[in-house]
Parts: structure tokens; C-alpha cells; sequence
């Protein structure tokens, strides 16, 4: 699904921005990456810095910063968790986040609650899709891939 050629993937979750979406994986972890949104709002991505393995990350605090080239800002966290890991491909090159938004997870983590319950505040699916096109449509966004 797309609109003004934002990508967009139903069965992920997404904050109430559009900024992120989360997976849910096996063994209950949960991969947190950026919205084709975010990234073209962002620009091309230049360094992306992932908290540590084991650090706890309450609601509210981020769980990565990310730099482009007009913008640096923190990748929201809506839930509580702990780091499990951070993708090296993403760190190693960070314009994957640009080129792949939905392939190139930013964070792996271990939510404090169960996903389905860790996830209750954000959307999916339908309701997700009519935020998320509202959005584009709203703000004009024309989504591109650098």
C-alpha cells in the first residue's frame, strides 16, 4: 500500500506521528525502525547511534539518535524496554534507512511487558493505514527514496 508514493505496511505497528514502526519477533523481541515518512522527512541519513545492549529504556526516553544531513533527533519510545541489539548494517551504512525503511530495523528490543500489551498504545492495520495516508495527504508528503 502507498500513498504519494509513501510505502506503507499493514501488519507493522506505528506511533500516532508515523515516525516509527515496530515488529514483533520471535522469543517476544520487538524491532523498532523508521517510517518511509520519517526518513523523507529527514533527509539522507548520515549516522545512526543505537544505546548499548542491556541499557533500559523507559517510555518517553529514546532508544537511538539519528543524524541526517538537516536534521539529528532521538527515535521515539513508546514502551518500556531493554536493548537487545542494534543493526551493524544500519550503523555500518545509515542511508539503508533511506533506501530500505521497512528491511533496515534501527533497534531490537525486549519489551518490560508482553508485545501485544507493550504495543496496545500504538496502531496497526486499517487504522493505522487511514492515519498514516491522512498524514501524507495532510502534509503533502511525496515520499523518495535516496
Amino acid at each position: 500500500m502507498e500513498c504519494n508514493g509513501c510505502e506503507f505496511r499493514p501488519e507493522l505497528y506505528y506511533d500516532r506521528d508515523y515516525q516509527i514502526w515496530v515488529r514483533i519477533e520471535e522469543h517476544g523481541l520487538l524491532a523498532v525502525g523508521m517510517t518511509d515518512i520519517s526518513q523523507t522527512i529527514a533527509g539522507k541519513i548520515l549516522h545512526v547511534r543505537v544505546r548499548k545492549p542491556g541499557t533500559p529504556r523507559p517510555a518517553g526516553k529514546p532508544v537511538a539518535t539519528i543524524e541526517s544531513g538537516k536534521w539529528a533527533g532521538p527515535v521515539p519510545n513508546l514502551f518500556d524496554c531493554t536493548i537487545v541489539a542494534a543493526n551493524h548494517e544500519v550503523l555500518d551504512t545509515p542511508g539503508l534507512l533511506n533506501a530500505q525503511p521497512y528491511d533496515a530495523w534501527i533497534a531490537r528490543v525486549q519489551p518490560a511487558a508482553p508485545p501485544h500489551e507493550a504495543l496496545s498504545a500504538l496502531l496497526t492495520g486499517e487504522a493505522a493505514w487511514a492515519g498514516y495516508r491522512a498524514r501524507c495527504l495532510r502534509d503533502d508528503i511525496r515520499c523518495k527514496r535516496i
